[in-house]
């Protein structure tokens, strides 16, 4: 289950990973540093956002699939297009991996998945910003995503994932974006995330590209995890240098 309230004033962890309990909670290069450090708004999303600690579930009944961590190859391999043929509906392969994405994704008490991030290389992500498996209404699956617009306005959350447990940083993001992908059916859909949902989208669909959130930190940024990051390859094995 979700672990229990944090306090209001800590980080943001993704798997896009974890909410609360409580609440549902760029690939551009940005010329000029944003920051919503002092704005009355920041204490709002810590409460959305943060955790008390990562979730590392094991064994998940009804899957076989684990979040993979760093630094796994699969984190930085090519990810395919999955072909039109392919989505014939619920009944199919691709619904099936959806499916225990999902399972993965709450055991982890997560709001969001990339198939990559379980070992399986295709363009394929699902999310449910509430994080509550009872919310199944809110479950959305894309096939083949792709960002087509971005706000030049951004803002910035401190960001975690579970593929790189223990550590977060400051990442800067677009406010709103627009998508296009394709449903189980192969049917196209288009799509305006803002806020919190552009924050999710734009974490998994990254993930989809092999780029990580390690990738959007300031060189400061990067400075303060690399000493996790040294351990996770001593943990783990070499793997694919980030």
């Amino acid at each position: 289950c979700p672990p229990a309230p944090p306090p209001r004033h800590t980080a943001v962890t993704f798997a896009f990973a974890p909410t609360t309990s409580q609440s549902p909670r760029l690939i551009h290069s940005f010329a000029r540093q944003t920051s919503v450090t002092s704005s009355p708004f920041r204490s709002i999303l810590g409460s959305l956002f943060s955790t008390t600690e990562e979730v590392d579930p094991g064994v998940i009944e009804g899957t076989d699939l684990r979040v993979l961590k760093y630094p796994h190859p699969a984190l930085r391999a090519k990810n395919e297009e999955i072909p039109l043929e392919a989505l014939t509906g619920p009944g199919s392969d691709i619904a099936k991996i959806a499916k225990e994405m999902f399972l993965v994704m709450y055991a982890t008490g997560g709001v969001g998945l990339a198939a990559p991030q379980v070992g399986i290389n295709k363009k394929l992500m699902v999310y449910n910003e509430s994080g509550d498996p009872k919310k199944w209404m809110q479950e959305v699956i894309m096939v083949n995503p792709k960002i087509v617009e971005y706000s030049q306005a951004t803002d910035v959350e401190n960001e975690g994932c579970l593929s790189f447990p223990d550590m977060r940083g400051d990442v800067e993001r677009s406010k709103w974006i627009k998508v296009e992908a394709l449903n189980l059916k192969g049917k196209k859909i288009k799509k305006k995330f803002n806020g919190w949902e552009a924050r999710i989208f734009q974490h998994e669909w990254d993930h989809l590209d092999g780029v990580v959130y390690i990738d959007r930190l300031s060189e400061e940024g990067r400075k303060e995890v690399q000493p996790r990051l040294d351990e996770l390859i001593a943990e783990h094995g070499e793997g694919a240098a980030l």
